[in-house]
């Protein structure tokens, strides 16, 4: 058992016999004595993929479900469907555009570091790694003469993000950008 001061983002909870995501996580702490932290969370349905948010007391109890957690290399798309491949013992999972939802955009082929959350044998959802590295496909031409100044402009990157890049980034180059929050973080090296 967990309690739900214990939560962290990526966790996955038995709610009701059923297994649920933690996908955002909030601590309010009430300004009047002897009251407790209340924990704001929001979860997935990893079945039906449905939101659902509740709040609890610190010392609150809550089941870890029975998940096996797996590295995966994201493979290719047929369709709607998205194949995975276990980096171990390589056997394919796949789940479909549906399931993916918020992640499609930081899905790029031959990705590593994702974390598959695996029930009886089944691929229930993935965990992105905290930043990806993708290319700039799209970018307006950097301003000549304004080196000097940090502004931003959009990029479209290979999987159809878009993002604020700092305007001397062009087409082609590779960017890293938080899978949390949708922002640049840094130029990456080309590898």
């Amino acid at each position: 058992m967990l309690k739900a001061s214990e939560l962290k983002r990526g966790m996955v909870v038995d709610i009701e016999g059923v297994p649920h995501i933690v996908k955002q996580l909030e601590s309010k702490s009430p300004s009047s004595r002897g009251a407790s932290t209340l924990y704001k969370v929001r979860f997935n349905n990893l079945r039906t993929h449905q939101k659902l948010d509740q709040s609890f007391k610190g010392d609150d109890l809550l089941k870890e479900a029975d998940c096996q957690r797996t590295k995966v290399q994201y493979s290719y798309q047929d369709g709607d469907v998205y194949y995975f491949m276990n980096s171990e013992d390589f056997s394919q999972y796949s789940l479909n555009a549906d399931d993916l939802d918020e992640q499609l955009e930081y899905l790029a082929e031959q990705q590593e570091d994702i974390i598959a959350l695996i029930m009886d044998g089944n691929l229930l959802g993935i965990e992105l790694p905290q930043s990806v590295t993708l290319k700039i496909i799209e970018t307006p031409p950097a301003v000549t003469g304004s080196s000097a100044t940090n502004r931003n402009k959009t990029a479209v990157l290979s999987t159809g993000l878009e993002v604020q890049v700092p305007e001397y980034l062009s087409i082609g180059d590779l960017v890293r950008v938080n899978t949390l929050t949708g922002k640049f973080i840094s130029r990456a090296s080309q590898g």
